[in-house]
């Protein structure tokens, strides 16, 4: 396998990366053109950056993230169940993972893992926030193995099918 990780250039390669997202998360084609938007939106913040995984050539994986902003959408959100754990100091001077997929042909194989430890080495924040599907799945095993720990939990998103965990860990990530 010729994995390669590195800078993505994210809104040249937005539907690349969409169509990874699409397949993994199982996205159909209107939530894709919506998050289109949000990822050329967020892409334009200040510190926003990508990284993509290629084998081959073909882009397998990506993740991207952002120091985190309290103004933000994510953090408006998210900053009432913070609070109500005694948590939300964590939305401030962290670095937030935006989105990490891995195309399921590709997972398991330390692809994830691969992309957030590198895109938070280059993290000048000292810890790192992000939601994801409350429920046990790889993906929450992955972030409790780079030491993320659950934040706040049920944590409801307009629109959103499903309740998210929003986990935190100190920078730089836990190696095995």
């Amino acid at each position: 396998m010729d994995l390669v990780i590195g800078p993505l250039d994210l809104p040249a390669h937005v539907d690349e990366a969409l169509e990874v997202q699409a397949v993994a998360f199982g996205l159909g084609p209107d939530e894709v053109a919506v998050r289109r938007q949000i990822v050329l939106r967020h892409m334009t913040y200040p510190g926003a950056r990508a990284l993509g995984a290629t084998v081959g050539g073909t882009l397998v994986g990506f993740v991207y993230g952002m120091p985190n902003d309290r103004t933000h959408w994510w953090s408006t959100v998210v900053e009432p169940y913070l609070r109500a754990q005694g948590r939300d100091h964590w939305l401030d001077d962290s670095f937030v993972i935006t989105e990490l997929h891995v195309h399921p042909a590709h997972q398991n194989r330390g692809i994830g893992r691969s992309l957030i430890t590198t895109i938070t080495d280059g993290a000048a924040e000292p810890r790192s926030i992000l939601s994801a599907i409350d429920t046990e799945s790889p993906a929450r095993a992955l972030y409790r193995s780079l030491g993320y720990q659950d934040l706040a939990r049920q944590v409801l998103f307009p629109s959103a099918p499903k309740p998210y965990a929003v986990m935190g860990a100190p920078l730089p990530l836990r190696r095995r």
